[in-house]
């Protein structure tokens, strides 16, 4: 890894075998096992094992299933934290979760809070209720899925004990590759942050084609990596002097508004 300050990240994007988890866990520890230097932190799209489907109670695993002990192997063979999202079933529920999982296997998890309605994602998945902050190697990071990158408030950093890295995993259609481009542009410049977004390629069961365009943006909102359609994998260091000399340059964040979020209260249905 890079110097203690630093922080290096690797991604994958590549396409999904539809409702298959164990050819997508096989085709992504092929791309896991081309990062060639040690790396903190590998993020996979949302929905990795099965692409996005609805078939919840046909697909979902449990937190001790065949993917998270999957990526409990994966974490702990790279020494770095794995994390995507899968279907998770709980207490009769079923939840799009984002899983945080360590080295030595502990985990922390953050269940998607923004579903998709239009695709019917709100009458099948429980809504998250919190978001997930995660302090790893000296980095504060929040992930988050898909959707959630369309609402500003839900991803709004701090003045006080700020993130560093915003993340975003997603399978985001590419007929609205538009949209994803500037969201996450918008995202970086608003909460000063490192910002990344991981999508997938290819075409699902349901015939939407994904356009990929995973890519990593600095604090400016400039971009530092933009793969287009093709499946790879890649890796990138974050420089901790490059980010601290920004915000302390341009303080945009203690101007901010303060605000709460009542995640509790009742959603609109479709």
């Amino acid at each position: 890894m890079a110097n203690a300050a630093d922080f290096t990240l690797s991604f994958v994007q590549t396409s999904l075998h539809w409702h298959q988890p164990a050819a997508n866990r096989t085709s992504l520890e092929h791309y896991i096992d081309t990062i060639s230097i040690p790396t903190d932190l590998i993020v996979l799209p949302e929905m990795f094992a099965t692409g996005f489907t609805m078939e919840a109670a046909a697909l979902a695993e449990d937190m001790d299933g065949p993917t998270v002990q999957w990526m409990q192997r994966m974490a702990a063979a790279r020494n770095a934290v794995v994390t995507g999202s899968l279907i998770i079933r709980e207490n009769g529920q079923h939840y799009n979760r984002l899983l945080w999982v360590r080295p030595d296997g502990s985990m922390s998890y953050y269940d998607k809070r923004h579903r998709f309605g239009m695709a019917g994602e709100t009458h099948v998945y429980a809504a998250g209720q919190a978001r997930l902050l995660e302090e790893w190697r000296g980095w504060r990071i929040c992930p988050l899925v898909c959707y959630d990158l369309r609402f500003p408030v839900w991803s709004r950093n701090a003045s006080v004990a700020p993130y560093d890295l915003l993340l975003y995993v997603a399978n985001w259609p590419a007929a609205r590759r538009d949209a994803w481009m500037a969201l996450l542009r918008a995202r970086a410049i608003e909460n000063v942050a490192y910002t990344l977004g991981v999508n997938r390629v290819g075409t699902d069961g349901n015939n939407l084609e994904y356009a990929g365009d995973s890519a990593l943006l600095d604090m400016r909102g400039e971009y530092l990596v933009e793969v287009g359609n093709q499946e790879t994998s890649l890796t990138r260091t974050l420089r901790r002097s490059d980010l601290d000399a920004f915000r302390e340059q341009f303080p945009a964040l203690y101007d901010a508004d303060t605000f709460e979020v009542h995640p509790d209260e009742p959603e609109p249905q479709w």
